[in-house]
């Protein structure tokens, strides 16, 4: 998948509107992470996947090819800086919601282990002597490097 640009200025039209979708995106994503409804960025992943992937790509071809934008007008190509300085900023706020977000759940695993494994070791045992046994909960618990 890439853009089909008739010159120039085409690519760099087609490129500014490419980022301004996927900084619309990924803003919506976050606005829905801040509020916490992770469910509705759910919504749209497919086509931000898409259009991540298309941008990655066609970002990559400028970047090793300048020649492909530097017939365009100087002000179209200044649109295009400032469309992607605004994605870099929407796409800091999504790395700080999405890391908010797997703080949030693996407290929330980790609670749960916890708790899983304190009513595994609560068990009164048999006999006048009996002592609860301590079982292992490591198979529940989150990989830390994950």
């Amino acid at each position: 998948m890439a853009l089909d640009a008739a010159d120039a200025t085409d690519r760099v039209e087609q490129l500014i509107a490419l980022t301004d979708r996927l900084t619309a995106l990924m803003a919506e994503q976050c606005q829905a992470f801040e509020q916490r409804r992770p469910q509705d960025a759910a919504a749209q992943m497919e086509e931000m996947s898409e259009q991540a992937n298309l941008y990655r790509h066609e970002s990559a071809r400028v970047r090793q090819n300048p020649a492909l934008i530097e017939d365009a007008p100087l002000a179209q190509r200044r649109r295009l800086m400032q469309a992607t300085e605004g994605f870099d900023a929407v796409l800091a706020r999504q790395g700080r919601a999405l890391e908010a977000v797997r703080t949030v759940t693996e407290g929330l695993v980790r609670a749960i282990a916890e708790e899983v494994a304190a009513q595994r070791n609560s068990g009164p045992g048999y006999g006048p002597s009996a002592a609860p046994q301590a079982s292992d909960a490591r198979a529940i618990t989150l990989n830390k490097q994950a």
